[in-house]
């Protein structure tokens, strides 16, 4: 198996993205392509004895910019992102990786890939920490616009996902919403929970925002403007509660003596909070694996990113999306 990794895309390319490339090589085995610049690949991969011959390099003489349009990014044929999908599927790679411009990465992906038959529209299925063990939620940014059809297919994706990379026996499914009762929401919102109660997934009702850190579901679905901002919240509200704890500590010496026996503590809700625990983002509904990184990803995100896509390649996740479109039959109509 390899991973095709797009070693020009974020803020941090191409130092931070070589760096996870070889650490995930070094720790967990999956042999990957880095794409892009070759020479600015080479110097990175230099401070590494020996990675040059762990890795392989495929050149790219184009790189898609943060702020390019979607439409602009297809256009770059010879660019990172265009470069490792074509990998994908040519068969040379079975997964790619890219940190860059996520609207960028999802387009090329969905025109090169191709939507799983029966999929009307592939979405961004991000992971949320929470009390019980971790939230797959989606659409985290794919979909602005929604409808009905496009929710249910969302909850039977992120069910497959969860069940297949996490082990999720039946996983419990929650359609977020401003209150738990059935009539609260818009009118989405309501249609969808009237779908999602007759459906044969295991639908636990609405979800309040709040209930989705205290592990009220396993899966939660809304359209990509509202998921969008719940992950975007979760991140500012995960640095804000670290900054201040930090701010708090310096504030007398009992803190600072007191943060000694908290540290432990302390390290491992960090490492619970931090987004780069989770890697990346799979995109679901192509019929090829991609996986959408933060832009900011450093080279521990950028080595789990790796390693969630190898993972997504194990458990065939798309085989399984391909079957259960066909046994639910929610192809439209």
């Amino acid at each position: 198996m390899k991973i095709a990794v797009d070693a020009m895309g974020g803020d941090h390319a191409p130092l931070e993205v070589v760096k996870g490339a070889v650490e995930a090589v070094d720790q967990h085995g999956i042999s990957v392509v880095l794409v892009g610049d070759r020479s600015k690949i080479d110097q990175e991969l230099a401070k590494y004895p020996g990675a040059e011959s762990r890795l392989e390099v495929v050149h790219a003489s184009d790189v898609v910019a943060m702020d390019d349009h979607p439409t602009n990014a297809i256009r770059k044929k010879d660019s990172s992102i265009v470069v490792a999908v074509n990998l994908v599927n040519s068969g040379d790679a079975q997964a790619m990786v890219s940190a860059g411009n996520t609207g960028a990465a999802m387009a090329v992906a969905t025109l090169k890939f191709g939507r799983i038959p029966g999929i009307e529209r592939p979405a961004i299925a991000s992971i949320i920490p929470s009390m019980g063990c971790r939230v797959v939620l989606l659409d985290a940014g794919a979909n602005v616009d929604c409808d009905v059809h496009n929710l249910m297919q969302f909850a039977m994706m992120g069910c497959t996902y969860a069940e297949r990379v996490f082990g999720i026996p039946n996983p419990r499914v929650g359609l977020l919403s401003i209150g738990e009762e059935a009539t609260k929401g818009d009118k989405l919102t309501k249609a969808t929970n009237a779908s999602l109660s007759k459906s044969d997934v295991n639908f636990v009702g609405n979800v309040e925002g709040k209930e989705i850190f205290r592990g009220a579901a396993d899966v939660v679905v809304c359209d990509g403007f509202a998921g969008n901002i719940v992950l975007k919240v979760a991140e500012g509200v995960a640095e804000f509660a670290t900054a201040v704890f930090k701010q708090e500590i310096r504030r007398s010496i009992l803190a600072k003596i007191g943060s000694l026996f908290l540290l432990p503590a302390y390290k491992r809700a960090k490492v619970h909070l931090d987004y780069a625990e989770y890697g990346g983002a799979p995109l679901l509904g192509t019929n090829g694996i991609c996986i959408i990184s933060h832009g900011r990803s450093n080279a521990q995100a950028i080595r789990n990113a790796i390693r969630v896509a190898a993972s997504a390649v194990e458990n065939d996740v798309v085989g399984c999306i391909t079957n259960a479109v066909k046994q639910k039959e929610l192809v439209a109509s």
